[in-house]
């Protein structure tokens, strides 16, 4: 069976997600922050009428905060039934992956690392990350967010 992903970037970096995941992709808008949010929930924006909170998905990953600037792009994808925003760096590409071809991703003694990903796929000769949506911003972090909006 194949799927297609949307591939971006982060420092260099290439991820990926579901694209069925996938609503929107919007140019960079400075965010409202929310009191008592998770560091790398940088804030919510309105996304015609809707509160939409958007996540440093840098931060989120462990590799530091952004500073966002008008290059950077926020992906709104659905977690859980619920619209968030996912601050990267640049969009790349629509690919088509089989699912024979996505390895799981090597146990590298983190603590967070299998829940963070599905898995890794090769892309034009490079490594794609393949991102688990529940683990970026389901849970309680989340709901004291849209709470808090």
């Amino acid at each position: 069976m194949q799927i297609q992903l949307i591939t971006f970037e982060i420092d260099a970096k290439m991820l990926a997600v579901d694209i069925m995941a996938v609503r929107e992709i919007r140019a960079w808008t400075p965010t409202t922050p929310i009191p008592n949010a998770p560091p790398f929930v940088r804030g919510v924006v309105n996304l015609r009428g809707l509160v939409l909170p958007v996540i440093d998905l840098s931060e989120r990953l462990g590799w530091g905060r952004v500073e966002p600037n008008e290059r950077n792009v926020i992906i709104v994808v659905e977690i859980a039934g619920q619209m968030t925003g996912l601050i990267v760096g640049s969009v790349n590409d629509i690919v088509t992956v089989d699912d024979s071809a996505i390895q799981p991703p090597p146990n590298m003694g983190g603590p967070d690392t299998e829940n963070m990903l599905e898995g890794l796929a090769s892309v034009e000769d490079r490594m794609a990350m393949i991102l688990k949506l529940g683990y970026m911003g389901a849970g309680a972090d989340m709901a004291a967010v849209l709470e808090a909006a």
